[in-house]
């Protein structure tokens, strides 16, 4: 009875005590029984569930450490003051590797002029800074072997000689430039945010991306062909393209270098091709989906513009400064030479005969504009001017998939725009996108299509070739991609990576003051699209967009709510934030 007992009492103490295997428990919380339940994880989204629209603002020639070298630390001394937001991450530039500013590898002497040389006025130099009175400069060489020539294989150290131009003595003279900028040592020159502000303040409330990439060298043409393609070979109806195409080995062509899109109305008579193979936009127009490549310039209706809108008469295919056009009094800088509104080889689906529009047929309404209405020889066939982009959302049409490209005084080319310029151009049409009802499914890249030869100090090499137009660093690998017409052998005149170039994601969906180290090009924004839209359908025929990295890292899906709502504007003249909403 005693053993009972006692055995009992033990068997009491530890249930009570919760030992052993009692079946009592402490509740959560402080032990309360009525305390709430922790609330449930959120329900996460996919991309395709949470973005209904893409827009791509699709710069001219800027390499990384031209605009974000030394980011995010402005010098503060001119231009829009510029503090960094607390815990901003440092990316791959000056600012993590120090020693770029001052013992630069193009301190190689092989950069200075010699009585033998064929590159005057060359200069050995460390990167320095452009401030806001020097916007304006010289346009730097940027071609497809000259830039591979730069790179050195590799060891990144020959910009001055191979890619540097000076500024000329007037510029230099009106600007207050430093000296050396009278140099090739040019190239090495960067800005910060106290003149690329707007790029700034984008990189401190969404993301960017340090390790993006132009699929390719060269210039614009095959950066723009890049963007919707991710393949610069299949060239085919080609006319004086000398230096601009290259034999790829299989009994085709690519394109390398600069030359316009053939039937363009207001191409070149002299020089031009056209393309094989498929684009985004012929995927697109399969599935259905809404889209637009919209180009300031476009609509030869609109001459006699001025920078503030005011539309005057007048017809065809050069409005610039000359003639009185929406250019008239852009440039915030003086120095600038005259340049038309519209490019015809910035415009990439001019090139392919299933998404031109040669004669720049006007949409059939506002209301039609990127939708299938205007599919078709006989219509705009998804090409437009910016000013129908806006003249779009603000009727409440936003296509899905819409790609923006300033009119040449905007676009942020050396030579004959400049940052100030451009960052007007893309405040005004994202502070545009943010006010809309769309804005809470929409993505914003902001990205380029080539580095125009200015320094950058990183490199990705993924693909090779082995033409006369391509240097050592190409040669050493055997290309990797066929072409659209190959028959599945590789093709020549692709080597990239190119020249490492800023990309930007402005969304409620990204990761707020985010730096992605995730390797991608030009086709990563094709890929994007493809896969929110298109079910990760590819272009396929050697498209880069089949290995190109992917843009989803800079996003944050685990909720059914956007992670980063805020509505960030800002002051298209200064780049300053204006509200946060």
């Amino acid at each position: 009875m005693i053993r009972k007992l006692l055995a009992l009492s033990l068997t009491t103490t530890l249930i009570l005590s919760g030992c052993g295997q009692g079946t009592v428990s402490t509740p959560p919380g402080n032990g309360n029984a009525n305390t709430t339940p922790p609330p449930a994880p959120p329900t996460p989204t996919t991309a395709q569930a949470a973005i209904k629209h893409i827009v791509v603002i699709y710069g001219e020639n800027i390499s990384f450490d031209h605009y974000f070298g030394t980011y995010p630390n402005a010098a503060n001394t001119g231009g829009t003051p510029f503090t960094a937001l607390a815990g901003t991450p440092i990316p791959n530039n000056y600012v993590s590797n120090p020693a770029l500013l001052t013992g630069n590898p193009n301190l190689n002497s092989a950069n200075n002029s010699t009585a033998t040389s064929t590159v005057q006025n060359s200069v050995a130099a460390n990167p320095f800074r452009l401030g806001p009175n020097q916007a304006a400069t010289n346009d730097q060489d940027h071609n497809y072997n000259p830039e591979q020539l730069a790179f050195d294989n590799g060891k990144m150290d020959l910009f001055p000689y191979s890619v540097g131009t000076p500024n000329s003595p007037t510029l230099t003279n009106q600007t207050a430039a430093p000296s050396i900028a009278n140099t090739t040592a040019l190239t090495m020159g960067y800005y910060d945010g106290n003149t690329v502000t707007a790029m700034w303040n984008y990189a401190q409330h969404y993301a960017l991306n340090d390790h993006s990439f132009g699929s390719t060298f060269g210039p614009s043409t095959p950066g723009a062909i890049n963007l919707i393609s991710g393949q610069t070979n299949g060239v085919t109806n080609q006319v004086g393209t000398t230096g601009a195409v290259i034999g790829d080995g299989q009994g085709g062509f690519t394109d390398i270098n600069d030359a316009d899109p053939a039937n363009d109305v207001c191409s070149s008579t002299t020089e031009y091709f056209s393309m094989t193979g498929k684009n985004i936009g012929d995927l697109l127009n399969a599935a259905g989906i809404s889209w637009g490549f919209f180009q300031g310039g476009f609509n030869l209706s609109l001459t006699n513009t001025t920078k503030n809108g005011v539309i005057g008469s007048g017809t065809g295919c050069l409005p610039n400064e000359a003639t009185g056009s929406r250019a008239t009094g852009a440039v915030n800088i003086p120095g600038n030479p005259l340049k038309s509104d519209y490019i015809p080889h910035h415009q990439p689906f001019q090139y392919y005969a299933s998404t031109a529009n040669p004669t720049h047929i006007r949409p059939a309404s506002i209301a039609a504009i990127g939708t299938a209405a205007d599919t078709g020889a006989s219509t705009a066939n998804h090409q437009y001017d910016t000013l129908d982009f806006n003249a779009a959302l603000a009727a409440g049409n936003m296509p899905a998939v819409t790609f923006l490209k300033a009119p040449g005084y905007q676009d942020g080319h050396a030579g004959y725009s400049d940052p100030l310029d451009e960052q007007t151009f893309v405040v005004n049409e994202i502070n545009a996108i943010e006010s809309s009802p769309f804005w809470g499914s929409t993505a914003i890249i902001i990205a380029y299509d080539d580095s125009d030869g200015w320094y950058d100090h990183l490199t990705d090499f993924v693909n090779g070739s082995q033409t006369s137009s391509d240097a050592a660093f190409c040669n050493g690998a055997a290309p990797t991609l066929a072409g659209p017409n190959s028959n599945g052998l590789p093709v020549q005149g692709r080597c990239g990576h190119g020249p490492r170039l800023p990309l930007l994601v402005i969304s409620p969906w990204v990761k707020a003051n985010y730096v992605d180290t995730t390797p991608t090009d030009q086709a990563s924004i094709t890929r994007f699209i493809e896969d929110v839209f298109l079910s990760s359908a590819r272009i396929g025929g050697g498209s880069f967009d089949a290995s190109a990295g992917t843009l989803m890292n800079m996003f944050n899906f685990t909720s059914n709510v956007a992670p980063n709502p805020q509505v960030v504007l800002l002051n298209p003249t200064t780049g300053a934030v204006t509200s946060v909403k």
